[in-house]
């Protein structure tokens, strides 16, 4: 039974709390999260690890007036409930329920949708300058996880905030760092006169009145700074032009008000750097941060997954795993394979490279832009790179891959896990982009495996090859439709005839090749002769394929999990325009152009047309 947080549903009834109760308020909340997410699944560490911050924030600041940007947005699910969205939290990252980030399009205290990180600190200097330029008052806090601050643009953010020193604050969330000596008694004494309003008006005094003598007000400030600096590592951020405080302890509710408090009422643009512990107060989240981060639905006491609550019910092993399996074979072959990863290691799959080959896999933070630009730089010195990232964060390399790895000419594999659909993490972290990202590189390949042996095949390939090779594959496990299949070497370009036949022709590639197969099936039981081509390639494209396949079928089909625009159908209309026979009859069956939100994988393909039932109507509706 709750005391408090039965009756905050907006952050004003938050404020009615005496400030005393505000620690029975944060463990009635940690109870409610770990109950709902216990049901639903979801981001449980992070939110655990910012509960009594947001809750600190919250009691401070006038939101929506006051703005809090989110880096990145798993952090928020607390201030999701104080903002009234708490009864919901049971549709959490469901078809038609709550997004698993801020959304605007939910409510009015949510600036912006964030599912990428890096983006808070750049967000809060821009509204800072909105809100100056239209004479505001609203304070603009960026909460920042210490992840986040490892990705290039939190630094071009910084290095712009500090010079425009416009009234701002970053909270730095840092739950890496233990709660050590720096969060001591020495530590509070010592935030406390930082935050003090007499020292900072003897400050501010002093630097107004030596303005005309620089050196002069060189020396004040290093006497008012100097003893600072002997018991706090923020040396880098005042160098930046922010005035630093911290570190303080981010579970202590109380404490984080009144510090909250003077600091805001400085208007100046300062750093707050706060220690938390991820998954605080959850055992299991707090002794394994990693799996404390994304869980599937799972037992309260326990820890454990409940069967039956993973989206993708497997009928092999992953993609993941096919990948994971395929480098280690090849990386124990040839000892000039290294693998780079942006931070996420495990959900890549390079876990086990990592540890059998620790000095070959390099774990370079949240910062894809330098992975590929590193693994460029790698490559020129003969060593044969793989960059494992999600297919929605490498798009934030776009650049790198064209100037830094396809223009020097070499060869850097990109390994594209999640292409495709996601389903609860919705439209931040779809990975349906990449083709059209990718597709107008010079020289590129894009491939797809529909197995764990073209997996190997392909990224055999791509070793090998001396400009980029792009392998995309889904968050899905392998059919076993394709274990008793002969399985025959292919080079790159090349596709396959899965099934022959003279009425229609299915070009599929990497995940829609089952469901090719599959919707052939449906058709032939309605009298319909099929033609199914694993084309595996979108660049190069099996041009003889596609020309067999229009001397011998009336109508091509084209399936993709990817938007329509700029994908693998596009690439077929393209050939076709130039081989001058653009009369061909052709359909391309792919995702809308559009941003798709949270729902199951399974689900969303089936609206989309996507799933054998649906390819196989839409072929008959056009016989």
């Amino acid at each position: 039974m709750t005391k408090w947080i039965q009756n905050i549903n907006c952050p004003e009834d938050l404020k009615k709390v005496p400030l005393e109760s505000l620690p029975e308020v944060a463990a009635e909340y940690r109870q409610f999260l770990i109950e709902s997410i216990a049901k639903t699944g979801g981001h449980l560490g992070a939110s655990l690890g910012t509960l009594e911050l947001t809750i600190a924030l919250h009691y401070v600041l006038n939101s929506p007036e006051d703005k809090i940007c989110w880096d990145v947005g798993h952090q928020a699910y607390v201030h999701k409930m104080i903002t009234g969205r708490r009864e919901r939290m049971s549709t959490m990252r469901q078809a038609g329920g709550l997004s698993g980030f801020p959304s605007p399009w939910e409510s009015c205290h949510d600036p912006f949708i964030v599912g990428h990180a890096g983006t808070a600190i750049s967000q809060a200097v821009g509204l800072a300058c909105a809100r100056d330029l239209k004479r505001g008052q609203e304070k603009v806090v960026a909460l920042v996880g210490d992840g986040a601050m490892t990705a290039g643009l939190s630094f071009e953010a910084l290095n712009h905030a500090g010079h425009l020193k416009k009234s701002m604050l970053v909270i730095l969330n840092d739950n890496e760092m233990s709660i050590a000596r720096n969060v001591g008694a020495i530590s509070r004494y010592l935030n406390k006169v930082l935050t003090n309003p007499i020292y900072n008006r003897v400050r501010g005094e002093v630097e107004r009145q030596l303005q005309k003598f620089p050196r002069l007000r060189r020396l004040a400030n290093i006497s008012l700074e100097g003893m600072k600096h002997l018991f706090v590592p923020g040396v880098l951020f005042e160098e930046l032009g922010y005035r630093y405080f911290g570190p303080v302890d981010g579970h202590n509710v109380v404490q984080l008000v009144g510090i909250l408090k003077d600091v805001l009422a400085l208007n100046s643009c300062c750093l707050l750097h706060v220690i938390t512990k991820k998954g605080k107060g959850c055992e299991f989240a707090e002794r394994d941060e990693e799996k404390g981060h994304g869980v599937v639905p799972f037992d309260i006491k326990t820890g454990e997954k409940i069967k039956g609550a993973r989206e993708d019910v497997p009928h092999g092993i992953s993609f993941t795993q096919a990948f994971s399996d395929a480098l280690l074979k090849l990386a124990r072959r040839d000892p000039a394979v290294v693998a780079v990863t942006a931070a996420m290691p495990t959900g890549t799959g390079l876990h086990d490279f990592q540890k059998i080959f620790p000095e070959r896999c390099f774990d370079v933070g949240i910062a894809e832009q330098h992975a590929v630009t590193f693994a460029g730089a790698m490559a020129k010195r003969g060593l044969k790179p793989v960059v494992a990232v999600y297919s929605t964060f490498m798009q934030r390399s776009h650049d790198s891959v064209m100037h830094d790895v396809a223009l020097q000419r070499t060869g850097v594999v990109l390994a594209l896990d999640r292409a495709g659909l996601v389903g609860a993490d919705g439209a931040t972290h779809q990975g349906i982009f990449d083709i059209a990202y990718l597709g107008s590189v010079p020289g590129i390949i894009l491939g797809a495996p529909k197995d764990e042996f073209e997996m190997e095949k392909m990224l055999e390939l791509g070793l090998e090859s001396s400009v980029p090779f792009a392998i995309r594959y889904p968050r899905a496990h392998i059919s076993k439709l394709f274990d008793e299949l002969p399985k025959k070497s292919f080079q790159t370009g090349e596709g396959e005839v899965m099934f022959d036949g003279s009425d229609v022709t299915l070009l599929a590639i990497g995940s829609m090749v089952e469901a090719a197969c599959k919707a052939h099936t449906l058709l032939k039981d309605k009298g319909v002769s099929v033609r199914v081509v694993n084309m595996r390639f979108i660049k190069p494209l099996d041009e003889i394929l596609i020309l067999e396949s229009i001397e011998k079928t009336k109508m091509i089909f084209t399936l993709e999990e990817h938007v329509i625009t700029g994908g693998f159908g596009s690439k077929v209309l393209e050939f076709l325009e130039e081989r001058r026979l653009g009369q061909i009859l052709v359909r391309r069956l792919a995702l809308p152009d559009e941003f798709i939100e949270h729902g199951s994988r399974e689900t969303q393909l089936d609206h989309f047309g996507l799933s054998p039932e649906k390819i196989a109507a839409s072929i008959m509706k056009e016989l």
